[in-house]
Order: C-alpha cells, then sequence, then structure tokens
C-alpha cells in the first residue's frame, strides 16, 4: 500500500496594498524569532480555533501591524508548498486588503522592521518563489484591473 502526503491548510496569508501615486505600495515585514528571522514576508499566522480564514487575516493584520483595512478580498488563489520537517504539502489561502494612505505601522514582536515598496522592490526582497508567483498575481488581478468585486468580504 503505497503512503499518500498530507495535505494540511491551517494557515493564512495576507498582502497589503497602499495607494501611491498612480500605483500601489506593498507591506512587507521583516520576521524575527522564527525559522524565518531576518526574511522579509508578508502578513501571515494560523487559524484559530472558531475562526474562519478570512477573519484570520484582519485579526493577524491588527495583531502583526495596528492596520485598520479599508477592504478585504480573497485574492482567490492559494500558496502552496511542501514542508519537508512535516512531510506535508501545506495550502495556505491568500488575501489582499487596502490600507489608507496615511495609516501607521505598529509593529508586534514578530517583527522588527517593516517596508512600503513597489511590487518590483518586494519581489527582489520576497526568499521564495511562491511569494514572487502570488505576488504577480497580485498585480494582475488587482492592480493592473479593478478587482473582482465578487472577491470582496463583507467583514
Amino acid at each position: 500500500m503505497k503512503r499518500e502526503i498530507p495535505i494540511r491548510s491551517f494557515a493564512i496569508s495576507l498582502f497589503i496594498l497602499r495607494p501611491r501615486d498612480d500605483s500601489f505600495e506593498l507591506l512587507l515585514l521583516r520576521r524575527t524569532g522564527s525559522t524565518l528571522s531576518g526574511e522579509w514576508c508578508q502578513i501571515a499566522g494560523g487559524i484559530e480555533h472558531g475562526e474562519t480564514a478570512w477573519q484570520a487575516a484582519l485579526r493577524e493584520a491588527e495583531e502583526e501591524t495596528g492596520l485598520a483595512l479599508k477592504a478585504l478580498y480573497s485574492a482567490d488563489i492559494c500558496e502552496q508548498f511542501y514542508e519537508a520537517d512535516r512531510d506535508a504539502i501545506t495550502l495556505t489561502p491568500v488575501f489582499v486588503a487596502f490600507a489608507p494612505t496615511d495609516c501607521t505601522v505598529r509593529l508586534n514582536d514578530e517583527h522588527d522592521d517593516f517596508r512600503w515598496l513597489s511590487l518590483d522592490e518586494a519581489v527582489a526582497l520576497l526568499p521564495f518563489a511562491g511569494q514572487r508567483a502570488t505576488l504577480e498575481h497580485i498585480k494582475k488581478e488587482f492592480i493592473d484591473r479593478q478587482p473582482n468585486p465578487l472577491l470582496h468580504i463583507q467583514t
């Protein structure tokens, strides 16, 4: 009998955009105190008991940045990656949120720095190919065109 690799989905991924001139900037945070310490990344975190994935995205945004978000969308995509230490495939639903231009970021202790970047600058800092592919999808579906209103999440 062949053994199957488990597929897990227990966390979210959230990319936050804010208007800048005639385009958008993306918020990246630099991680501390984990295996990803020193790496730049989007907001990510676990889904708690009784919570929907989109509720986890909003909670993680508040906990990690203190931001009150203007709009939240399903990105209509999942990040997927293999975790060798767990011998499992992880699927993570991706969300896109918009923040006001004049917002103030307040980091928690999971991060030691943040940057608002152009998409090209962000792509250069993201450590994983899956993150960069997700960012390309976000550019096509949320920056180059109006987001599909069916993806808007009423919070």
